[in-house]
């Protein structure tokens, strides 16, 4: 099968942990790689963000990047690349010149704007089935972040349009379905396809790394407020009247590595945080961390520590237990798909620093439930969340997909836009 990926602000090839990089760009990357290795051809487009990168870039057997010329060739925050998502339309159809794939499958809304419209210019006759995978929808994005949501206004329009309009959508977990429910959008040609794990990178065997305290607890991802890492530095106070105080929390991610992270707010806010609390001493920022010294940090850790406002999906908990290391985990979004409460890790309510100070007060405090969580979650990251099982549960989509185009005679919707939208 010929498939066309639309990523339009994370590419595969990008470096991760940026502003915009993260969750999907790995999902990208993995899942097309996954692909591949079952003998489809894959091409993914994502705009060019830097003058110096090639046209095309041959990531691997049946895996290309293609950078798409769609506004300035520089780093565009996501929230304000809505005007050009025409331009990037234009780029994919005139890469595809009169041979389309079989299907096209966008990431994220606005990808998805670019899909719909490069299938519609499609020629030969054939009308390119619609995929769409949402990786965060704007009705939790605004009841989690109401005033402070930087989304453009059209998103409220313009993203249920796209999951009216798309063949098929590729859910990531349960909560998904409801909210795209809520949105008037049919669940019956919804499929659930989860993240996934590089079983090969993460595993509970290899190298540790080492810890100057007795206990180790670990904060992973973008250092933004709607991840939550101020209350898992807001548990220590309570960890530590718990009895528990020879404890350290390592955070890693960030703009920047750990000598040029104080030029970012978000860090000096937390570091503030920690200081007016009376444990700055017990907190690491360490930065980014290149991916291959990830799994000895996660093997380092008696628990990681997943505490977010929202989480569509989240693959920090999938390789902390694919390491064999338990996950305290907000009970909201992806993370109660994946998190098995009192199975391969704790649930929490969000916002809730007592209570991740109490899950964690359970695991430092019983070596053996520890052992007990991190071994079901190595076997749980094994059996369900490898990418080549995701691989195929999106491929049953596809098929799904190009099975209900052939029967059906129209194409998909076109999408009432506004100004320069497209």
């Amino acid at each position: 099968m010929k498939i066309a990926m639309i990523s339009e602000h994370a590419s595969p090839l990008a470096a991760l942990g940026g502003v915009d990089a993260g969750g999907q760009n790995v999902h990208v990357a993995a899942l097309s790689e996954a692909l591949a290795r079952r003998g489809h051809q894959v091409t993914v487009y994502t705009r060019r963000d830097a003058t110096e990168l090639p046209a095309r870039v041959s990531v691997g057997p049946g895996f290309d990047v293609v950078h798409v010329d769609a506004g300035p060739p520089r780093h565009v925050p996501k929230d304000e690349l809505l005007p050009f998502m025409g331009e990037l339309a234009d780029g994919v159809a005139r890469d595809w010149d009169h041979r389309p794939p079989d299907v096209v499958h966008g990431h994220f809304w606005m990808s998805g704007l670019a899909a719909l419209d490069a299938a519609r210019r499609a020629g030969s006759g054939y009308r390119v089935p619609v995929i769409q995978t949402f990786h965060a929808l704007g009705t939790v994005k605004r009841r989690h972040q109401g005033a402070e949501d930087t989304s453009p206004q059209e998103r409220r329009w313009l993203e249920p349009g796209v999951g009216r309009s798309a063949d098929r959508i590729i859910a990531t977990c349960s909560d998904e379905v409801f909210e795209l429910k809520a949105m008037g959008i049919n669940t019956g040609k919804i499929s659930i396809a989860p993240c996934g794990v590089d079983l090969d990178v993460f595993g509970p065997d290899g190298p540790v790394d080492a810890k100057p305290r007795s206990h180790r607890i670990l904060s992973v991802g973008r250092l933004v407020p709607r991840k939550g890492v101020d209350l898992v530095i807001r548990a220590l106070p309570h960890l530590r009247a718990a009895g528990f105080a020879d404890v350290e929390l390592l955070i890693v991610g960030g703009g920047g590595d750990s000598g040029t992270l104080h030029s970012d707010p978000e860090v000096r806010r937390l570091l503030g945080l920690a200081a007016e609390l009376g444990v700055q001493d017990q907190v690491v920022m360490e930065g980014q961390v290149p991916r291959g010294d990830m799994p000895g940090i996660f093997r380092s850790a008696d628990a990681v520590v997943c505490a977010p406002w929202y989480e569509p999906f989240g693959i920090v908990p999938l390789e902390a237990m694919a390491c064999g290391v338990p996950v305290v985990a907000a009970a909201v979004g992806g993370l109660r798909d994946t998190v098995v409460d009192h199975g391969t890790g704790l649930h929490v309510p969000p916002r809730d620093p007592e209570a991740i100070a109490s899950a964690l007060a359970m695991l430092l405090g019983n070596p053996s439930l520890r052992a007990e969580l991190g071994n079901a979650g190595q076997r749980r990251a094994r059996a369900r969340y490898s990418w080549d099982r995701v691989a195929a549960e999106s491929e049953k989509a596809y098929k799904l997909a190009v099975a209900g185009a052939a029967a059906g005679a129209a194409g998909p919707a076109a999408i009432p836009l506004e100004g320069a939208a497209l």
